[in-house]
Order: structure tokens, then C-alpha cells, then sequence
């Protein structure tokens, strides 16, 4: 081969050379850049372990000596379902009315039970006098759960308490209420007041019907005693008629009135409603044995009101204050009737003239 030709074959070989440098590579000879991007790829498949490599995992962590059984696992978790106690006061939804009870929704595992007797502190003929399906409202939790699991609830508890709360408050405001008698028995009569049942003893029953007659009717009344640990509600119908009576009656005050009933210790007069004391010691400047010996039950009489006792209830009277003159009581009562506003007159005139002259009132008038 001439010098010529071996420099074609030369130059043909390095265009060759160079062509294959610039074509498009084979699959059995990438190129330089695909070389590199394939370096890279691996570069970040290494620093990006598969989803399941134990690797990505947090470490594990020694859970025997965290202090956290399961069973205070499964314990804080029912926390978040519910943690109901009795004596708790809870929202519920009334889904069942049944013959016995109710079926209600608190948010317990299974449904809580409210059995008829516990639906309210009043009488009820059935459930649907006081509850309707799909209702809300509060029920008290009464025990803790059966072997079902399920709540025991209560309404009446919640109705008790408040009312308890409401009769300590008219107490307190020393209020006069009105309330019907549903029963007597030998003691007294019974009443209910917000729901409790009050007792109204016959001492405290001011009223010419036989006690047996009182039933259905309405009785204005006011608080002798509340007592919620003792279950005691103690009414009078004696203080709320003479609180009534003196808030138009005044000490010095001369009234009618009709023996209802003789003690050793003096009579008691009917003056317009409300009893009186005329005490043994008020009917006579004289000494008196028994007023057995002055008075008679059914005897009409004036009598002077010397003291008005609202907190109890306790009117006090007297004829003594009225006698022209000492034992007239005994002599002729007829004269005391007759000449009882005169003497009424001068007995407030005399008192008038004591307070002026700074002394005490006369022992007559102090009971």
C-alpha cells in the first residue's frame, strides 16, 4: 500500500472514530452521559432506603421497663369512652320508653336503665307523663354497673335534691306558701311542698273545720323546720294566718273573740282566724285559780293585744288591762265588754306618758 493510501485508511478510521463518538448509543455501548445519570440514580437509591427496610424503622424501644401494663393501657383508654361514677349528673337521650323503665343513651357501652319509680319525685300514672323518645336531659347515676354492664338512673334523685335547695331558700326568705292537704292522720296533716312531703301538726292548725275536713284544701303556710338529713319538713298554718292577721292588727289594739279552748295556763281566743293567749295571768288584776273559774268555751269576749310575735306565730292578749276597776273580770265581765275601748284609750295613754318620761313599760303589758 502506497504513502497516500495509508493516510485515507488513517483519516477514514478517525471520522469513523468520531462519528461514533456523536451517533446515538447501543444498548451494548451506553454513552458517557448515560453513565452518569446512572451513577447518580444509584447515588440516591443509597440514600433512600426501601419503604420496608428495617432501617427506616425507629429503633426499638425496651417496653418492659416503662413502668405501663396493659391492663393500665386498657384502663386509660376507657377513659376516653366514658368514666361514669354514681351520685354523677349526666346528659342522656330517652330512646325506649318500657313498662318498667326506660332505655337512655349517656354514652356508656351499653344502654343505661331508668326504672318507673325513679322518673319523678311526684306521683305519675306512666313514663310519658314526664319523657318522650328522642328527649334530652339530665338523669342522676344511682349505682355503679350491673353484670351487663349497664347504669342504673335516676331523675327523682336530681328533682329531690333541688327541691331540698328551694324549700332551705323560702325558709330562708321566710316566705308564706300555699299548699294542698292530701292526708291527715291523729297528729297533723300532710302536704307537699315543691315535691317533699310536709307535716303540718295540729297545734299548728289554726281553723274551725275538723281536721278530717281539711283534705283538698288549700293552706297558706309557713317553715317551722327543714331538715334534709332528717327527711323532716315542718309547717305551720297557725304562723302564716297571724302573720296575715298582725300585719293589720297593732299592740294596743282592741278585738272580739271566742273561747276555743281552756288551759291551766290561760284560754285560747279565736280572734278573726288566729288563735290568741290570753294567759292566766291577763285576765284579772285578781288571783285566779284556774281560768275554768272566769271563762267558758264558745264565750265571746274583747280582749287587748299586748304582744304580736310574728317569728312564732304568738298573738298575746289581755282583759286585765281592760277592768275599770281590779277583779271586774270576776265581778262583771259585762262592764269589761261595755267600757273595753275606753280603757283601751287610757292604757295607750298611759304608756305614751311612760315612754315620754323614759320609764318602762307597765309589767302588764311584758309577757
Amino acid at each position: 500500500m502506497s504513502a497516500s493510501s495509508t493516510e485515507q485508511v488513517q483519516e477514514s478510521a478517525v471520522e469513523n472514530t468520531a462519528e461514533q463518538a456523536t451517533s446515538k448509543p447501543s444498548e451494548e455501548n451506553p454513552s458517557v452521559q448515560e453513565a452518569a445519570m446512572a451513577d447518580e440514580n444509584l447515588d440516591i437509591e443509597q440514600e433512600v432506603p426501601p419503604a420496608d427496610d428495617p432501617a427506616s424503622r425507629p429503633a426499638k424501644k425496651d417496653l418492659d421497663g416503662a413502668g405501663f401494663t396493659l391492663d393500665e393501657f386498657a384502663s386509660l383508654l376507657s377513659k376516653y369512652d366514658y368514666n361514669f361514677k354514681p351520685g354523677d349528673i349526666v346528659n342522656g337521650t330517652v330512646f325506649a320508653l318500657e313498662t318498667k323503665g326506660a332505655m337512655i343513651d349517656i354514652g356508656a357501652k351499653t344502654a343505661a336503665f331508668m326504672p318507673l319509680q325513679e322518673v319523678s319525685i311526684n306521683r305519675v300514672e306512666g313514663l310519658s307523663d314526664v319523657l318522650q323518645p328522642s328527649e334530652i336531659r339530665e338523669f342522676f347515676i344511682m349505682s355503679e354497673e350491673n353484670e351487663d354492664g349497664q347504669l342504673s338512673l335516676s331523675i327523682r334523685r336530681i328533682e329531690y335534691q333541688r327541691a331540698w335547695e328551694r324549700v332551705r331558700q323560702l325558709q330562708k326568705e321566710d316566705a308564706t306558701i300555699y299548699s294542698e292537704v292530701f292526708a291527715t292522720n291523729r297528729g297533723g296533716a300532710l302536704v307537699r311542698v315543691e315535691g317533699l312531703r310536709g307535716f303540718i301538726p295540729g297545734s299548728h292548725i289554726s281553723t274551725r273545720k275538723a281536721k278530717e275536713e281539711l283534705v283538698a284544701d288549700f293552706l297558706p303556710l309557713k317553715f317551722l323546720e327543714v331538715d334534709e338529713e332528717r327527711n323532716r319538713l315542718v309547717l305551720s298554718h297557725r304562723r302564716a294566718l297571724v302573720e296575715r292577721k298582725m300585719n293589720r292588727l297593732e299592740v294596743g289594739e282592741v278585738v272580739i273573740g271566742t273561747v276555743r279552748g281552756i288551759k291551766p295556763y290561760g284560754a285560747f281566743i279565736d280572734i278573726g282566724g288566729v288563735s290568741g293567749l290570753l294567759h292566766i295571768s291577763e285576765i284579772s288584776h285578781e288571783h285566779i285559780e284556774t281560768p275554768h273559774s272566769v271563762l267558758n268555751v264558745n264565750d265571746q269576749m274583747k280582749v287587748m293585744i299586748i304582744d304580736l310575735d310574728a317569728e312564732r306565730g304568738r298573738i298575746s292578749l289581755s282583759t286585765k288591762a281592760l277592768e275599770p276597776e281590779p277583779g271586774d273580770m270576776l265581778t262583771d265581765p259585762q262592764k269589761v265588754f261595755d267600757k273595753a275601748e275606753e280603757m283601751a284609750a287610757r292604757y295607750k295613754q298611759m304608756l305614751l306618758e311612760q315612754a315620754e318620761e323614759g320609764e318602762d313599760p307597765t309589767p302588764s303589758m311584758m309577757v
